[in-house]
Parts: structure tokens; C-alpha cells; sequence
């Protein structure tokens, strides 16, 4: 088994996309408090930080779904008003390209999450053979021969928060997983969703600046 990964970066992207919520504006929030979203990530994270500790990483992926799923239906449902708000020309210059910001860098972390959690078992499974050979994504250090990784010490490697943020990345910015290709069903219509939905802000973008032109 190796060695298992810190939990404290997507612990960090969560915090992150919790204080990111509460810096929309407030007609994105459709009446619901600022603190709700935050509050609601923190109330989630303390006991799964527990669960991991303890070992009962079952219900620590559970409640990672849930919270997961909590923060995908935030966004979406933001996006989806500012999408009625431009429509209605109810949104500023400075406005939109704030909430755009805000809901680009969201939907990178977000879907960053969503790929550590659900490749090869997530992180816990990942975690108990050595190295990784099989997933839904495949990784550029998964198709180098074994005396190559010897050679370079990469032979118990094996992808971590930081790998699948940059894949979310890369897909919010070039529509696709550039070095990453994808192997499963499942992770082709989540990155097809991300993609959507980066495509969207920036359209919202971009149609508003040709206005302003």
C-alpha cells in the first residue's frame, strides 16, 4: 500500500469555492444568505476530516459526493441567473465580468474535486496499491516503460489533487484534457458538463464586451 495523499488540498478547494459563492452578487444568490454555502462546506468537511482520520473512508466518500453534489447545484443554478440576468440587460460591465470570474474559477475547482474523488475508487483506493495503472484518466506517467519510471523514481507514482486540477483546467480554458486522455464513459460526460459550462461564462463574456464595442 502507499503512502496516502495530504487531504488538505481539496479540503482548501472546497474552503475556496465556499468564499468564492459568497462573493457573488447578491441577485446570484436568489434570496439565500451569503454564509449558507460556506456554512454548509464547513459542516461537511469537519466530519469528514474525522472519517479520514479514523479510517472510515466509506462514509467519507459518501459525504464527499454530497458535498460534491451541493456546490455542482450552486453553480449551475448561479449560472443559470446570471444567464436570465444578461438576457434581461440587468447586469453591469463590471458586474458580469466579476461573476464570471468567480464562476469560471469554481468551475475548475469544483470539477477538479469530482476527478480526484471518482478516479480508480478515489483517493483511498488509489491509495492501496502501489503506483497507477488503471483509471479514467491516463496520465502521462502511466505510459512510460517500467525502467523509464525506475529511471526517473516514478514508480510508485500516482495522480494527486494537483494532477486533477490541472486537467479541470485545462478543460475550462482549451475544451479539452490536452496531455490527459480520457478512458471511461463516466469521465467523458463530466468533462463534456465542465466544459459547457466554461463555455458558457465565457461566452457571457465575450458577447457582453462585443456590446460594449
Amino acid at each position: 500500500m502507499s503512502e496516502r495523499e495530504p487531504i488538505w488540498p481539496p479540503l482548501v478547494a472546497m474552503l475556496a469555492i465556499g468564499g468564492l459563492y459568497a462573493a457573488l452578487p447578491a441577485s446570484l444568490l436568489a434570496g439565500a444568505p451569503r454564509w449558507l454555502l460556506p456554512a454548509v462546506v464547513v459542516a461537511l468537511l469537519v466530519p469528514m476530516v474525522i472519517l479520514h482520520y479514523i479510517g472510515n473512508h466509506a462514509l467519507h466518500q459518501t459525504l464527499g459526493y454530497v458535498l460534491n453534489s451541493i456546490v455542482t447545484a450552486a453553480l449551475i443554478f448561479s449560472l443559470a441567473l446570471l444567464l436570465f440576468e444578461v438576457t434581461q440587460h440587468e447586469v453591469s460591465p463590471p458586474q458580469l465580468l466579476r461573476s464570471a470570474a468567480l464562476l469560471w474559477i469554481s468551475n475548475i475547482l469544483i470539477f477538479a474535486s469530482w476527478y480526484w474523488r471518482l478516479d480508480g475508487g478515489g483517493p483511498h483506493e488509489r491509495a492501496r496499491t502501489l503506483g497507477h495503472t488503471d483509471g479514467a484518466f491516463l496520465f502521462p506517467q502511466m505510459t512510460m516503460p517500467a525502467e523509464a519510471k525506475a529511471a526517473a523514481g516514478e514508480e510508485a507514482w500516482e495522480p494527486n489533487f494537483v494532477d486533477y486540477l490541472f486537467l479541470a483546467f485545462n478543460t475550462s480554458t482549451a475544451f479539452s484534457p490536452t496531455d490527459v486522455p480520457v478512458l471511461s464513459r463516466w469521465a467523458k460526460s463530466i468533462m463534456m458538463v465542465q466544459a459547457l459550462i466554461s463555455l458558457l461564462v465565457i461566452a457571457l463574456l465575450a458577447g457582453r464586451a462585443v456590446n460594449i464595442l
